[in-house]
């Protein structure tokens, strides 16, 4: 059973912009440790490729947020819900700490997907009730 969906669509170029004003200071509030190794990485070899990182990863957490209806409000944040990908590529939600006990004792999957196109990154996020 549908529990919830969420989208989101992020203007890259406001992500450039929040990292030409804060540095990496604004990568560290929005992607977990794994998910900062990741960009750090992508930004050394190529600096679009990292900000477009950033921008899916702000895209989908937002999507998330909104598929659980919690927004951004605790046990939601940034840090604890981080955007991997299964070995086929595939993105998936990995969360930690509070949210991820609050999701489990909800009983919820998570199906995202994220996309970027010139000036723009999206995703789409679809949340089930399991155990039904």
């Amino acid at each position: 059973m549908i529990y919830g969906i969420g989208t989101d669509i992020c203007d890259i170029r406001r992500i450039r912009s929040s990292l030409d004003r804060h540095g990496e200071r604004f990568a560290q509030k929005i992607l977990s440790e794994s998910e900062l190794a990741t960009w750090k990485a992508r930004s050394e070899r190529w600096p679009e490729r990292g900000i477009r990182y950033l921008a899916t990863r702000f895209s989908a957490k937002e999507a998330f947020s909104k598929a659980i209806g919690l927004g951004m409000r605790i046990p939601m944040t940034w840090r604890l819900c981080e955007i991997g990908k299964l070995d086929s590529g595939k993105p998936c939600i990995v969360l930690h700490g509070e949210l991820k006990r609050w999701f489990e004792a909800q009983q919820l999957s998570a199906h995202v997907s994220v996309t970027d196109e010139s000036d723009y990154a999206a995703s789409f996020c679809v949340v089930e009730k399991i155990g039904l």
